[in-house]
């Protein structure tokens, strides 16, 4: 299945159903799909051909959602691109994707402008185009179909990982993983037929273009939400009749601080994935809205699903068994270990992933030193460590690369972060390994305060906290109050800042 065909398919099914509704245009399927293929004709005016990769740096809502579907139409692959890139990683995206046309809208204009001024592209410059000229274009254009129907292998979208490690990689997923990713997740985040989905994280990361897909795949409502703003999504969820969240647990937060959850009559189905869950933060959310349904994803950009843990309420924090396209081993965390050398039970082991799942894609682009890293004999490697317990599900423990070695004992910062994000003089929390002399990595415990606490007794409260509800060797050296920690533009810890020194202490206890 391609993803001009799902939606063709959602239109003629349900013409006068409302398809995306919240911020900006509210339309129906059929004029959904009509606009899509004024827009497509218009890129094609701009000298879009199949196979050209068209960069998308916009904020988000109907207009990005719309133009991704609209390349569809032509046969390109789309490149949304993260709008909190600085001018380098913009640079190097649009070079390594070869893109020839950029779309920007007044708030990306002059950045991207800047940055690709003299990018390197094949066949020459980078032209950029914005939204409103494309729109200005497309209005007076057929809104029939094209004759294009692109193959399943075709490329359809190429994602840029965060680069929390190094430089973006290109991701490259085709039609039938792009089709295959929806349907997983419409059936295992329990979605229904005209589902009202909140349409707020950002699309150039794979669970913005999830929310979209999906809500395609069941004929529901896609409520925009350009930028995630907590005030204005609970107002939205309220009055848009949202019934499902898709979101990165510190949204989640966000929206129970409004006290207005509880108040969002028709919500009952909660997933998240992107970060662990507090399970505080799992039970507060069970208190506030009863979901008939609360799931956790764990997946990536390059293959979408591995794991679904199908109720949070009832097992906080586990992340479940495979998905229903994926095949999940254990295998031993050493760095050569074979897709064979599976770990015994109850032992940690670094999570490998089958590429025969549909939902896969085929390897990085242009990244052969990526792929011996991540791809092995058919398995992906993810880099993630869990432990399986006695019913078969997974728990996450960490990544490879965030393990701490301190004193020879290895220790993981999920399992320190779940503990100290209890402590009430905490709002948020990211454990890290400091160098030392003495234990050659320290555990290191940032902390946001609280509101109305004070950033020394954050830091304090916090220290005595781990000392009663930690064992010795998992018990932070140090803990640092700083005014918030860093994230990427979907949630993502980077821990290599805070590695690095780049902090601001407010505040310290131990030491």
């Amino acid at each position: 299945m391609d993803l001009v065909t799902a939606l063709r398919g959602a239109a003629e099914r349900h013409p006068s159903r409302p398809a995306v509704r919240g911020t900006g245009r509210c339309l129906t399927y059929a004029a959904w799909a009509a606009r899509t293929s004024q827009l497509a004709r218009a890129l094609a005016a701009a000298g879009v051909c199949p196979g050209d990769r068209v960069g998308l740096l916009l904020r988000g809502g109907e207009p990005l959602a719309s133009l991704h579907l609209a390349v569809q139409q032509l046969g390109a692959c789309s490149v949304p691109l993260s709008t909190r890139f600085g001018p380098g990683e913009l640079r190097y995206c649009v070079e390594d994707a070869g893109i020839r046309l950029l779309v920007v809208d007044p708030a990306t204009a002059d950045a991207a402008g800047a940055a690709v001024m003299d990018a390197a592209v094949p066949g020459g410059r980078v032209r950029l185009c914005t939204v409103a000229e494309l729109d200005a274009v497309a209005e007076g254009l057929d809104d029939h179909p094209l004759p294009v129907t692109p193959a399943p292998d075709t490329v359809s979208v190429q994602l840029y990982t965060s680069g929390t490690t190094g430089r973006p990689k290109g991701v490259p997923r085709s039609h039938r993983a792009e089709h295959a990713a929806a349907v997983a997740h419409a059936v295992q985040t329990q979605q229904r037929l005209g589902e009202v989905s909140l349409g707020v994280m950002p699309m150039f990361h794979t669970m913005g273009l999830r929310t979209l897909l999906a809500s395609i795949v069941v004929g529901g409502t896609w409520v925009a939400q350009p930028v995630f703003d907590a005030d204005e999504a609970a107002e939205l969820i309220v009055a848009e009749g949202v019934s499902s969240l898709y979101l990165v647990p510190t949204m989640f937060w966000s929206l129970l601080r409004t006290g207005r959850l509880g108040a969002a009559s028709r919500l009952d189905r909660l997933a998240y994935a992107g970060a662990a869950m507090a399970p505080a933060l799992a039970e507060q959310l069970v208190a506030e809205v009863a979901p008939s349904a609360f799931v956790n994803h764990f997946g990536s950009t390059e293959i979408y699903t591995f794991t679904i843990g199908p109720d949070v309420a009832a097992k906080p924090g586990s992340a479940g068994r495979a998905g229903i396209f994926s095949r999940v081993r254990l295998v031993a965390p050493e760095p050569d270990a074979p897709p064979d050398a599976l770990v015994g039970a109850g032992e940690q082991g670094q999570v490998v992933v089958s590429m025969a799942s549909p939902e896969a894609f085929a390897g990085y682009w242009r990244r052969p030193d990526a792929n011996r890293r991540s791809i092995r004999d058919g398995w992906y490697y993810t880099g993630d460590l869990a432990v399986a317990d006695e019913d078969g599900d997974l728990w996450v423990s960490g990544r490879v690369d965030d393990m701490i070695n301190s004193g020879g004992e290895n220790i993981y910062p999920d399992e320190i972060e779940a503990v100290l994000v209890r402590c009430p003089a905490v709002d948020d929390v990211c454990v890290v390994g400091l160098a030392d002399e003495r234990w050659g990595q320290a555990v290191t415990a940032f902390v946001v305060p609280a509101q109305r606490v004070a950033p020394l007794v954050a830091a304090t409260e916090a220290y005595a906290y781990a000392r009663t509800a930690l064992p010795s060797v998992k018990r932070p050296k140090r803990v640092i109050a700083v005014d918030a920690i860093p994230r990427s533009g979907v949630g993502k810890t980077l821990r290599r800042t805070l590695v690095a020194g780049e902090f601001d202490a407010r505040g310290e206890a131990g030491g």
